[in-house]
């Protein structure tokens, strides 16, 4: 099931003469009417001569754009990629455009097994973002497909730099592999069909993957959910002959100083449940367990980095299904800790498993909880399709977004308004998982947080995490980004234990 390609990264010296490679990448400012190779390996002839192409050949340098050309001597490279670089001025060029520019590189190479990244590299942190952007654009998704394709998935990557024997690049190598694997990973199964990833094949795929790691696994099947008093996975879970599951992740250092919970939503599949979405645009609904693949990616990274903090992830798994068992609108579930919820809406079923595994993360009074989702399109009304929003306690919510803003990927923090609470006031229950269509984004979050335990007499930490256009591309690839699953928020999540771990 999660079965992405292994990559191996290394770095090497600028002199590249006699490197081997089927592909050599280089990048190419953004100049008005004249390419300009940027760190060029090359003479100042041979460059001199490969510019007046590029500009022959209209190569603006803007981003993603890639021009082709034959290999030329000063290289055993077959082929040239030129990758813009979306910048006029090498100084201006930050992390996150050098990662984008190396990633869309390595989404758009054909027929290469073998590449050298000779792009702007003079420190290690450059190296590091480099190798991050090929690890994150090596991807391509065919585990259905009856006949893979013959063009080979680039597998091996060295990137020249001047700073190749600097002690800290395996570090920084060695990383951006793990973090490149373990965004792979989520987006295969974000990828996978539905009728192939349901709630127990999804608790399958997680234990076996997890067998040479330091995790521990405990899979909470539909009795051990009943008896445990688990009545949103129940209630959501219960139209579908594949029953809900919740799986219980933990990586526990014996050393760790602090403690972090992750609950990821894993619903399978979302077709609304009685309260029926529209038919167009429904098989995308597969990529509604996004959150709980993030999360279960993130601790799994987690623990191959061998950071000093524990972490639990909690993957709440459902399929939200129409039938004979489903819950109704007007419906009162009893959720974990024994609250009432009267369900107005079974397509606002997300929270209701979310605050299952949120109440169940809270007996264990962890440090900081963060909670991951698809969860509302509003979040797509309001920051678009590629920004998660990010809610909850200040502090934790602040350094989220700041971590995000650090490792490339986009989120913006957003409020939760007291107003917004009386609106999920029910007449028969604790609560209503409907309130206030206005700010749905929030709404939603000021209901899970309904679910957040204390300590102390004071809320746990936590931070609630929605990114429903992020999560999932279905326009065209951009960046290391491809289509369909993307494995967003991957990176943020492990970076903010990285963080907590060193303080």
């Amino acid at each position: 099931m999660i079965n992405s390609s292994d990559l191996t990264l290394s770095a090497i010296g600028t002199d590249i003469k006699r490197k081997s490679a089927d592909t050599l990448v280089l990048g190419v400012l953004k100049n008005d009417g004249k390419a300009t190779i940027a760190a060029s390996p090359f003479t100042s002839e041979t460059t001199s001569s490969l510019e007046q192409s590029l500009t022959a050949l209209g190569m603006s340098g803007k981003a993603d754009e890639v021009t082709l050309l034959p290999g030329v001597e000063g290289s055993k490279a077959k082929v040239l990629l030129f990758i813009g670089l979306g910048i006029a001025k090498l100084p201006d060029l930050t992390d996150e455009q050098l990662r984008r520019a190396a990633g869309s590189a390595a989404r758009q190479l054909s027929n290469a097994k073998t590449a050298i990244f000779a792009l702007p590299s003079e420190s290690v942190e450059r190296v590091a973002a480099i190798a991050e952007g090929i690890a994150l654009g090596s991807y391509r998704y065919e585990n259905q497909r009856s006949k893979k394709s013959d063009k080979p998935v680039l597998a091996e990557a060295q990137i020249a730099t001047a700073v190749a024997t600097s002690k800290d690049v395996p570090a920084a190598l060695k990383r951006a592999a793990i973090l490149g694997r373990a965004v792979r990973g989520t987006r295969d199964l974000i990828n996978a069909p539905a009728n192939l990833l349901y709630p127990e094949s999804f608790a399958t795929a997680v234990k076996d993957y997890s067998k040479p790691l330091p995790l521990k696994v405990t899979v909470f099947d539909e009795k051990r959910l009943a008896k445990d008093g688990f009545g949103g996975l129940l209630g959501v879970g219960g139209g579908s002959v594949r029953q809900p599951r919740m799986v219980k992740v933990e990586y526990s250092p014996s050393k760790a100083a602090k403690h972090i919970a992750l609950i990821g939503k894993g619903i399978t599949f979302d077709t609304g449940g009685t309260s029926l979405k529209p038919a167009a645009g429904m098989h995308a609904m597969k990529s509604d367990m996004s959150g709980a693949a993030a999360a279960f990616q993130a601790v799994a990274a987690i623990s191959e980095l061998g950071l000093n903090v524990k972490v639990t992830a909690w993957l709440c798994l459902a399929e939200n299904m129409p039938g004979g068992a489903s819950t109704r609108p007007g419906d009162v579930l009893t959720m974990f800790g024994g609250k009432t919820v009267e369900v107005l809406n079974t397509d606002a079923e997300g929270r209701l498993v979310m605050a299952d595994g949120l109440a169940a993360a809270s007996l264990e009074k962890p440090d900081v909880m963060i909670d991951i989702a698809t969860l509302t399109g509003a979040q797509m009304l309001a920051l678009g399709l590629r920004t998660a929003g990010i809610m909850g306690n200040e502090q934790v919510r602040d350094d989220l977004v700041s971590v995000s803003d650090k490792v490339g990927e986009l989120a913006w923090g957003m409020p939760l308004p007291e107003e917004l609470r009386p609106s999920i006031e029910s007449q028969v229950a604790d609560l209503a998982n409907i309130g206030e269509r206005m700010g749905g984004m929030m709404t939603a979050a000021v209901f899970l947080e309904e679910f957040v335990g204390e300590v102390g007499g004071k809320k746990i930490p936590w931070a609630h995490i929605d990114f429903a256009g992020p999560a999932f591309n279905e326009g065209s690839a951009w960046g290391y980004t491809p289509k369909n699953g993307t494995g967003s928020q991957v990176r943020t999540l492990v970076a903010y234990a990285e963080q907590l771990a060193s303080n």
